[in-house]
């Protein structure tokens, strides 16, 4: 997450399979997507207020 809060583009890479066909999606991200996205990398799948909270911190310019 420390990395990915300092890049200037993010995009969310998802796979999913249906039994038959396996599909990659790329998505590109907004600002707030984005701050969710460092939240739950930080936190897993329950994203908490402090997970947040950091991840705002890490995005914050040095």
């Amino acid at each position: 997450p420390q990395v990915a809060a300092r890049g200037a583009k993010h995009l969310l890479i998802a796979k999913s399979h249906d039994g038959i066909v396996t599909r990659t999606g790329v998505t590109p991200l907004d600002d707030t997507q984005r701050r969710e996205e460092i939240a739950r990398m930080l936190s897993g799948a329950e994203i908490t207020d402090e997970a947040r909270a950091q991840a705002e911190r890490l995005i914050e310019p040095a």
